[in-house]
């Protein structure tokens, strides 16, 4: 089944009581965490919240967007039983402007988003961080469709480093690889997974 950018789809399968990609956050994002400076998080297509909340938790103000409402208010269920301040906003990307010069970091996991949009949402990554921001992103590359452990079967959907690197231009890549590793969060990512994983800073004194 192709992963649909529909928020219906997602409603529909964020309703259950399980979170289908778990509360922990994801690894690479937990790996990377201490290269975010103090100040806010932007999380995009955050869903049920697993990455926002763990910043929350380190003491970042958090703000989370994703067009699923029922996602949303999952992660709003799962913040306040952690006990944290989390900002949550019904939004698609599409429309959503992400504030410019704003924010220490933006997280991005499993973003998969059609190409003329992705390019335009991270051109506003690039302008919404702060001098010395990151941005930390994980998705799967076309490399996936073999392995049928997640993510969508359009090809179209997965990113590639090359790509990437232009969209981002502007940031300079501190981590950045293709790669494969085993993606175990909860039953919606399970298996042996085909990343690309960017860690990047908006240099000082970049507009």
């Amino acid at each position: 089944m192709n992963i649909s950018t529909e928020a219906s789809f997602w409603d529909h399968r964020y309703a259950s009581q399980n979170y289908v990609y778990g509360t922990a956050p994801n690894a690479f994002v937990a790996a990377m965490a201490a290269q975010i400076p103090a100040g806010p998080v932007l999380c995009l297509a955050e869903g049920e919240g697993r990455n926002a909340v763990f910043f929350a938790q380190l003491g970042h103000p958090v703000t989370t967007v994703d067009q699923s409402s029922v996602g949303l208010g999952k992660a709003a269920r799962l913040a306040a039983e952690r006990g944290v301040p989390l900002t949550t906003v019904v939004a698609d990307l599409a429309d959503y402007a992400i504030e410019p010069h704003a924010w220490a970091g933006i997280v991005a996991t499993f973003a998969h988003l059609p190409p003329k949009l992705r390019r335009t949402v991270h051109a506003r990554v690039v302008a919404g961080l702060r001098p010395g921001g990151r941005f930390i992103l994980e998705a799967y590359t076309p490399a996936q469709l073999a392995h049928g452990t997640g993510g969508p079967k359009d090809v179209e959907l997965l990113m590639t480093l090359a790509a990437l690197r232009v969209e981002l231009a502007g940031l300079e890549f501190l981590h950045a690889c293709e790669c494969e590793r085993e993606v175990i969060e909860g039953t919606g990512h399970t298996g042996r997974g085909a990343v690309v994983q960017v860690c990047a800073r908006k240099p000082d004194g970049a507009d």
